[in-house]
């Protein structure tokens, strides 16, 4: 067959499979409704931030500077200062009910202790029903008591102290949007490049038409390849969305080069597709294509990505398992473009092992791709 007809039938079942996507309008509101809602829901309503904090104060002590100290938490983002007790029975209550995150005891002696002693102690009553929350419940608290401090009174420089200097490189402001918009990119790119794709082709399977495109003259990889082409456009304008989203809504800088990240992401998003044509090749449902791809991808994805929970955190038996999560390797490159501005030379590792899961599942797709679909 000449080279003109292969590109005929190549570009013939590329604008069948855009067609097919058009007119289908509620998977192609899906496709590009997802990573708007994903962008949302990790930016604004999924932070590791804690902010407004319903706090009460026992303040035992009559001298202005403990009312200076409560106005200063209060005006501070992270804390609400709710009202006023009189005992620590009463705390205890405020706490179980869930009606206080924290309640802070200001000691009778807190000025002057301030003033004489360079010390004193305020006792803080968290709910330990979640500890993470309370902890950084604590050490924003601390910060404040010890800019106050600072404030009122001077930085105390004690005999043989030691100081630390923290500087945060690349996020100073800890926001959990710089972490969670790569993941969201790696997940949404997984998921629906790994559903779509073996989808469609299990559907053509039970439909009977993928019969009669193989008994035709056309060569079988054409329409393996014809049925991503299409997906790996869309997913490109889904990289482009989310991105555009990130810096104007949640002001997220893209500190690397726009055309490495895109150039990373091309290659994730083959072998994603890739890895949907394998499982197109092995189901004849699209109820078990559908599982195998949102069960057996979206989980692996969350668990070893490393965006939701840190790899080094984990046992090595699991640590070894995410080298063969492709998101893992993906997220560690576009964070590293996107956040760090490393170029190719700092991120060649994740990029060759992008593009070794890129081969090896094309290789797996092409050669389970079973002509007779026995």
């Amino acid at each position: 067959m000449s080279q003109p007809i292969i590109m005929n039938q190549f570009k013939a079942f590329i604008l069948k499979e855009i067609y097919h996507i058009l007119r289908d309008r509620k998977t192609l509101l899906v496709l590009l409704g997802m990573p708007i809602a994903q962008i949302v829901l990790f930016g604004f309503a999924l932070s590791n931030e804690v902010k407004n904090t319903s706090i009460y104060f026992l303040n035992q002590s009559s001298e202005p500077l403990a009312q200076q100290l409560i106005e200063k938490v209060d005006q501070n983002k992270y804390f609400d200062v709710k009202g006023y007790i009189q005992d620590a029975a009463e705390a205890e209550v405020l706490l179980r009910s869930g009606k206080a995150k924290v309640v802070a005891i200001i000691p009778s002696d807190f000025a002057y202790a301030l003033a004489h002693e360079n010390e004193t102690t305020i006792q803080l009553l968290t709910d330990g029903a979640d500890p993470n929350t309370a902890n950084i419940i604590n050490t924003y608290f601390t910060l404040i008591t010890q800019q106050f401090r600072n404030e009122h009174f001077g930085k105390i420089n004690l005999p043989y102290q030691i100081n630390t200097n923290v500087r945060m490189l690349y996020n100073p402001q800890l926001k959990g949007e710089y972490t969670f918009v790569p993941g969201v990119i790696a997940m949404v790119l997984m998921i629906i490049c790994v559903l779509m794709t073996s989808v469609s082709i299990v559907k053509e399977k039970e439909l009977g038409n993928m019969e009669m495109l193989l008994v035709s003259p056309t060569n079988p990889l054409i329409v393996i390849i014809s049925k991503a082409v299409p997906y790996f456009i869309i997913s490109l304008i889904i990289v482009t969305i989310i991105l555009v989203m990130s810096v104007v809504l949640l002001h997220i800088p893209i500190r690397g080069s726009l055309w490495l990240l895109y150039f990373v992401s091309s290659i994730f998003i083959l072998s994603a597709l890739s890895l949907g044509l394998v499982i197109s090749t092995i189901t004849n449902s699209q109820q078990v294509a559908m599982l195998i791809s949102l069960m057996g991808m979206m989980l692996p994805t969350i668990m070893f990505g490393g965006f939701m929970f840190p790899i080094e955190n984990m046992p090595l038996p699991m640590q070894i398992i995410s080298n063969i999560v492709p998101a893992k390797w993906f997220y560690y490159a576009i964070n590293g473009i996107m956040i760090k501005g490393l170029g190719i030379s700092s991120l060649y590792k994740e990029i060759l092992i992008l593009l070794g899961f890129c081969v090896l599942f094309i290789t797996i797709s092409f050669k389970k791709f079973n002509i007779r679909l026995s």
